[in-house]
């Protein structure tokens, strides 16, 4: 099921990618990295993340709710972590399932042959039948108690022949929108927090996380063996750059503006608990992302 669903995300996904506005995009913005890689000191630009997001609003809503074409690659990039966390829990349930049983064994290294010992000891057939079961259950239990089945791993290989492939190609440039969609992202998790602050009586919808976001990037850039090139980015160092400089305009904004009046005020307070909210789903999504690639390395 998780096989197929993933299939039907990667087909979305695959042509979002190959669209003309994208790609051509994507392809400006990896060779400008390239071209000025000395003068921005190899990290991304977050301001050029920003503004691929206010481009990408030019181009219309891709549905009634007003969602950008952005905002719906990011939701199928969340299913698709989404869908490896189901697989994940299943395995973890299955795992814990398997040690609340093989408890009662004393030494998994060392199981006894009950169907022998008691063939040994001359029992009846229904004993025998009885330990022939016990020891067909036993096996079953410590072997998958056992196996280190990654199911990760083999949802990695499954698709990644294919997708790295030169039919594929237009999948190579993939690494350079993980910054744009990291900002859609944060933007993303502030209105849903504010909704769901605002409107918690009224049963609005909202949300306070999303992990599916970054276990979905982490799996891509594992698929498409991006992660090299996306590290080369050095995306979380230019986020926290551009953090920090805001915040040292605003603290010299508010030294330079001592007799401000109250709306002066309020202002600058209001952009300040802004600017710190946001520091802080980036340091979220930074530490998320780096949690989920372990999930994914060899």
């Amino acid at each position: 099921y998780t096989y197929q669903f993933l299939a039907r995300k990667f087909v979305i996904f695959s042509q979002f990618l190959f669209d003309d506005h994208i790609k051509s995009r994507l392809i400006k913005d990896i060779r400008f990295f390239k071209a000025n890689r000395e003068e921005l000191d190899n990290k991304y630009p977050f301001d050029r993340a920003e503004k691929f997001n206010k481009d990408i609003r030019k181009l219309g809503a891709a549905g009634a709710d007003g969602a950008t074409y952005l905002d719906k690659f990011r939701e199928v990039l969340t299913e698709i972590g989404n869908a490896l966390g189901f697989v994940r829990m299943i395995r973890a349930g299955g795992l814990n399932h398997c040690a609340n049983a093989v408890k009662f064994v004393p030494d998994l290294s060392n199981v006894v042959n009950f169907e022998e010992a008691v063939s040994k000891e001359a029992l009846s057939p229904e004993t025998v039948a009885a330990a022939k079961n016990l020891d067909s259950v036993l096996s079953d239990l410590t072997k998958k108690f056992a196996e280190g089945t990654d199911f990760f791993k083999l949802l990695s290989n499954v698709f990644a022949t294919e997708l790295r492939s030169e039919h594929n190609a237009h999948l190579k440039n993939f690494f350079i929108i993980v910054p744009p969609l990291c900002v859609n992202y944060v933007e993303y998790m502030m209105r849903a927090k504010d909704r769901l602050i605002k409107n918690a009586k009224r049963g609005a919808s909202g949300c306070f996380t999303d992990d599916g976001f970054s276990i979905g990037i982490a799996y891509i850039l594992k698929v498409l063996d991006q992660n090299r090139e996306f590290d080369s980015l050095h995306w979380g160092v230019s986020v926290k750059a551009t953090m920090a400089a805001e915040k040292e305009r605003l603290d010299k904004l508010k030294a330079e503006k001592k007799k401000a009046n109250d709306e002066e005020v309020a202002s600058m307070q209001l952009a300040m608990t802004r600017l710190q909210t946001r520091m802080m789903e980036f340091d979220q999504v930074y530490y998320s992302l780096a949690g989920a690639r372990i999930f994914f390395k060899d």
